[in-house]
């Protein structure tokens, strides 16, 4: 199967000005997710960009790039906006596309060998996306930390930014948190922009709620990884730190 990697990444942020372009031992952060996704060896990949200036910063790297509207509402439409510019411009319809996020510069290329391998062996899968069991009890309660129910075979049932389901902490079971990567069948990608904004994505702000509205089928890999993502210039230290880049 053919497949896309798309890192949407644009510079509006309020709580971290131009942070794609942060510096990381010399190069963007931006750059650095490019790298990681490039060792997944799955398929080609491009940074959706929504500015030139990340644009600029990519290719300087010898990175590949397409370019995006800066104002689309969520990541998905973003890789979408890039896949469909890209068939336009010649590259071949994908049957499966990678949404990387483009904040998080300690991206585990298995994760993306794993949404692809996970696609080619179940065709009722639409979606795959990845969660880890919360050890950080501050987690539990943080709605920034968006959570995710499955049945006993993966499949997603509902995602919220409450502790779901209620109760399981007192019980001692574990809650999983959601790490928001996405490995999309193209087919089921074009269902999700064509429908719109959901209802229920409008009422939490989190965009995988239109895909369960729609009836889409995510498949949840509970993995040993911990999202490492940067939305503050203090997050930024931590992955410094993290890669031999400051002491302390």
């Amino acid at each position: 199967m053919t497949t896309l990697i798309l890192i949407p990444s644009r510079l509006a942020s309020t709580r971290f000005p131009n942070k794609p372009l942060a510096d990381l031992g010399g190069k963007p952060m931006v750059v650095r997710v490019y790298e990681q996704a490039v060792q997944a060896n799955c398929g080609a990949v491009y940074v959706a960009a929504g500015d030139e200036a990340i644009a600029t910063a990519v290719q300087a790297a010898g990175g590949q790039v397409v370019m995006t509207d800066a104002g689309l509402p969520n990541g998905s439409e973003r890789i979408w906006q890039g896949v469909q510019r890209l068939i336009a411009s010649g590259t071949p319809e994908p049957a499966l596309v990678i949404n990387a996020q483009g904040d998080e510069p300690l991206l585990p290329p298995e994760l993306i060998t794993q949404a692809v391998a996970a696609l080619q062996q179940d065709p009722s899968i639409d979606v795959v996306t990845f969660a880890h069991e919360i050890t950080d009890a501050s987690d539990i309660n943080n709605p920034t930390k968006v959570k995710v129910v499955t049945t006993r075979s993966g499949r997603a049932l509902y995602f919220s930014r409450h502790a779901v389901p209620y109760g399981a902490a007192e019980a001692g079971v574990p809650l999983l948190r959601h790490i928001g990567f996405y490995g999309y069948r193209y087919s089921a990608l074009k269902r999700y922009i064509e429908a719109g904004e959901g209802r229920l994505e409008n009422i939490e702000k989190l965009e995988q709620l239109r895909g369960l509205e729609l009836g889409l089928h995510y498949h949840i890999i509970t993995t040993v990884h911990e999202p490492i993502g940067v939305d503050t210039p203090a997050d930024l230290e931590a992955v410094k730190r993290l890669m031999g880049l400051l002491r302390g």
